[in-house]
């Protein structure tokens, strides 16, 4: 099937060279000279790109960019402008334009720009349709435990606002998924849910993928590219494990949050996104910050809600909600698992929580071949069992108590000289005792 693209321009001249030159490329070109031609347009046919002028009889072009992002965000829109209208522009893009083009217009420059505007459309669209598949809210299936159920109340709160919000907890144990979770069930699950892993993108290569860069900033830039902010306008940024990110990029980063705005690359315009800010980490955070290797006012930026993920080994009463989720996800009509396999499971430590339990109920899928899970799928596992429980650590108050209650007894109940051992006075002593139950 031929692209479709709808052409909003007002000079008649340039519709007859546009539409002659790419009716000869291959695509299906439908014209509009005005923005109510091109509400028409619209409404009644499905285009695959759309090529706009800002300058129109009836209004701007920048104003049917909205129309046109509030049924279908993932078409990809161009706007053409005169060499005087840069600014103008530049406030199409902030509203949801993919690129510009000055006037005049190379066909045959356009065309490769059009194919890749394509290609970006179709991998839009296909996200679009893979979140649509992927469950809601209620259906999220992140399990019943009391402390998964605190959590969820948490991050509803967050779903229902545009705060920061920090995701912690062990690899594996969902924390990708909650982010998606939080951006479908918000304001912004129309537009676009952006992602980046900063332990997999290091220095400058992480500041080019969020910030983006212009032509000419280093040795391989021969032309302008997009940044992940300038994709998350109005939607969502994930930065994935940002406890990896670098300092430097830390420290560019806290200052697009402080001021709403950044440059690209090797630029020295100052550009503007909306977006909302989801973080994730598996690290302790907080010991990065005591050694210096997480800037703490940036931490202070992005812990305004902070929502902690336990281990699955924390909550294995919801193990076969979560097989049976994830049974389903894989394409089994059987979700339900027998006795013996849930005890089995239960008695594994699960290190690699959620996604190892996936990994090894696809290949007990495979194993079984359609007929139902037996512990025989899983002897090839080798799953290792969970051993005897680590004596449990005290808390700093049950130590306190141990040590009050050592230094009465080798005092004799003095406490003038327990007190003294100990530190504090003696009225604290007697409150602690009393505490205690001496």
């Amino acid at each position: 099937m031929r692209p479709r693209i709808l052409l909003v321009e007002d000079d008649a001249a340039g519709r007859f060279g546009f539409v002659r030159y790419f009716s000869q490329e291959g695509y299906a070109v439908t014209e509009a000279s005005d923005l109510a031609g091109a509400r028409e347009a619209i409404a009644t046919q499905r285009f695959d790109a759309i090529i706009l002028d800002i300058n129109l009889p009836d209004g701007s072009g920048i104003d049917f960019i909205e129309t046109v992002r509030a049924s279908d965000p993932s078409i990809p829109i161009v706007v053409t402008t005169g060499s005087g209208d840069i600014p103008l522009a530049v406030e199409a893009m902030r509203r949801g334009a993919d690129n510009f083009l000055a006037k005049p217009i190379d066909n045959a420059g356009l065309a490769v720009f059009l194919r890749k505007a394509l290609e970006v459309g179709a991998l839009k669209r296909q996200q679009v349709a893979r979140q649509r598949l992927e469950p809601r809210d209620d259906d999220a299936g992140f399990g019943n435990n009391p402390g998964m159920a605190a959590m969820l109340d948490h991050a509803r709160i967050a779903a229902s606002n545009d705060c920061t919000v920090l995701i912690t907890g062990e690899t594996g144990t969902g924390k990708g998924r909650l982010a998606k979770w939080i951006h479908r069930n918000s304001s912004r699950s129309k537009y676009e849910f952006v992602e980046v892993n900063c332990s997999g993108l290091r220095g400058e290569l992480l500041a080019r993928e969020i910030f983006g860069n212009v032509r000419g900033a280093f040795t391989s830039a021969d032309q302008d590219r997009k940044g992940l902010l300038d994709i998350a306008d109005r939607g969502t940024l994930f930065l994935d494990e940002i406890g990896d990110m670098d300092p430097a990029v830390q420290a560019q980063f806290l200052k697009v949050l402080e001021e709403k705005s950044y440059r690209r690359l090797g630029d020295v315009k100052l550009l503007r996104s909306n977006f909302r800010l989801i973080c994730a980490t598996n690290k302790d955070i907080d010991g990065l910050v005591a050694n210096g290797l997480f800037r703490q006012d940036l931490l202070y930026r992005i812990n305004l809600m902070v929502l902690h993920i336990p281990p699955l080994r924390e909550r294995l009463d919801d193990l076969p909600q979560l097989a049976a989720n994830l049974l389903r996800s894989l394409g089994s009509q059987d979700t339900g698992l027998p006795g013996d396999v849930t005890a089995l499971l239960k008695a594994y430590a699960w290190p690699g929580n959620i996604r190892e339990l996936k990994n090894i109920l696809e290949r007990a899928l495979l194993l079984a071949r359609g007929a139902s899970l037996k512990p025989g799928h899983f002897a090839g596992l080798a799953l290792p069992r969970r051993g005897p429980s680590p004596p449990a650590t005290p808390t700093i108050l049950e130590a306190e108590r141990a040590i009050i209650a050592a230094v009465w007894q080798q005092t004799g109940g003095d406490a003038d000289r327990a007190a003294k051992l100990l530190g504090i006075s003696r009225a604290t002593l007697y409150r602690k005792l009393k505490q205690i139950g001496i």
